[in-house]
Parts: structure tokens; C-alpha cells; sequence
């Protein structure tokens, strides 16, 4: 494939971002004639705001962190900027830039097979087939699966799957990469490639990317720059060695 030119300015700009989610909450109400079984059951909606107006500028070719405990909504903003999530209010401008999410669960059917998954993850990815059919053995090698290729990925494992979907990402190269924790699946040897594979793709100055992760040392050893959520806003933001300690130390009281 021919390569980008490598063209100075932002690849990602997310303005005042808003996001809930909608939940109906079952409440159970007991019948009169029974004092041991809960017969009625009504539902009321609740709201929970994940995003509370998220803004920041990534510059291409910028490897950046996002740290923040469980629940800050870090997988969420991931999701919005992949499109996956339209925000409730906001924008996010990506600059014509192509874009591709490596998480659990995301992107595969999971009755077709693993060579067809590649295929259509392509596809949705902006590639034709010609350019996957160039490729298509390299991902296949990349991802360790065998014969198990051919099979539905309904019958993978989640370290199957996220083989699959990490050798896809990694070798039908978007100009942005979304990673949620899938760098911390799967067996030792397929970390310790799959570790060297971003540091291969982090070493190319048209690539930016965005990576979520629990492991300091990964957000530490990866990232020039970090975004810090903590309940759905933006606690700090700012080079990584300035930030980590201070969310370490938050971390750890």
C-alpha cells in the first residue's frame, strides 16, 4: 500500500462532549395475594452521565494515555471517537482522518468465520479488497490461529478473538488506533509481539494513537502524552511524566 505523507496538525479535536446512558431499572412490586412471590414488575428509566463535557486536541502522530480508575469513562470515549457512540451533545472532528478500534467484543460477527471477519472488518475500515486480499495471509500468520481461522469466531475465546482483532488493526494500518486493553490478552508470547508490534507502529510519525490501560508501566513505556479521566471529566492532562506520578499517587491513597 502507498505510504502517507506525513502532515503536521491535529488529528483528533473532541468538543464539550456529552454522554448518558439509558437504563430501564425493573422494580418489583408484591401481589396481594401472595406474600412470598413478586408477581408485578414496572420500570422506571434512570440516567447515568458518563461524559460530562469532554474536550482536548491530539496532534498527529501523538501516543497518548488514558488513565482513570473503572468506570471514568474511558472505554466510553474510546467508542465515541470511533463513531461508535454518537454523543447526546459535542463534537469530535477527526480531521479526514481514517480510524480503527482494537477492543473485547467490537467488530466481529460472530457466525462468520475469522477469514471472513478479516474481510469485512477491512472493508469497514475503508480498505478494498484487493488491498485485504494483499494482506489477508500476513493478519492470518500475525494472529496465531490456525486452522481455527476458517471457524466461526462464536468459537473463539476472548484471547482468540482479540488475536484476531489486534493482528487486523496492526496490519491493515488506519491513520488513528483506538486500543482498549487488548494489549494485556492473551499468552505471554503473543504480549511480548503484540507489545513490539505498537512499538513498531508507534515508530511510524503518521500514526496516532490512543491507548486505554490499567498498567502503568505500559501508559509509561508507550505514551509521550496522557489524558486522566476521573467520573466522567477530565482531572489532568498533560506530558506523561508529569501526569502518571500524580495519578499514581491519587491511586494509591
Amino acid at each position: 500500500m502507498e505510504q502517507k505523507q506525513f502532515q503536521a496538525g491535529p488529528a483528533i479535536t473532541a468538543q464539550d462532549i456529552h454522554l448518558s446512558y439509558r437504563s430501564i431499572v425493573p422494580v418489583s412490586r408484591r401481589s396481594k395475594q401472595s406474600n412470598t412471590a413478586s408477581i408485578r414488575r414496572k420500570g422506571r428509566v434512570e440516567h447515568f452521565e458518563a461524559l460530562h463535557g469532554i474536550s482536548f486536541e491530539i496532534q498527529r502522530g501523538e501516543i497518548v494515555g488514558l488513565v482513570g480508575r473503572n468506570g471514568s469513562g474511558k472505554s466510553t470515549l474510546l467508542r465515541v471517537l470511533a463513531g461508535i457512540f454518537e454523543p447526546d451533545s459535542g463534537t469530535v472532528d477527526l480531521h479526514g482522518c481514517t480510524v480503527s478500534l482494537l477492543a473485547l467484543g467490537v467488530g466481529f460477527l460472530k457466525d462468520l468465520s475469522g477469514r471472513e471477519n478479516i474481510y469485512l472488518s477491512g472493508m469497514l475500515l475503508g480498505f478494498s479488497k484487493q488491498e485485504i486480499d494483499e494482506q489477508v495471509e500476513e493478519i492470518i500468520d500475525f494472529s496465531e490461529l490456525g486452522e481455527f481461522i476458517e471457524k466461526p469466531v462464536r468459537t473463539y475465546s476472548s484471547g482468540m478473538a482479540s488475536k484476531l482483532g489486534f493482528a487486523i488493526t496492526a496490519i491493515l494500518k488506519t491513520d488513528i488506533i483506538l486500543v482498549d486493553e487488548v494489549l494485556s490478552v492473551g499468552d505471554a508470547k503473543f504480549k511480548k509481539k503484540s507489545f513490539n508490534k505498537m512499538l513498531e507502529l508507534i515508530s511510524e510519525k503518521t500514526r496516532t494513537v490512543v491507548i486505554v490501560s490499567h498498567s502503568n508501566d505500559t501508559i509509561q513505556n508507550l505514551c509521550n502524552t496522557v489524558i486522566w479521566l476521573h467520573d466522567g471529566d477530565i482531572r489532568m492532562t498533560g506530558p506523561t511524566a508529569q501526569v502518571m506520578p500524580e495519578y499514581v499517587r491519587f491511586m494509591d491513597t
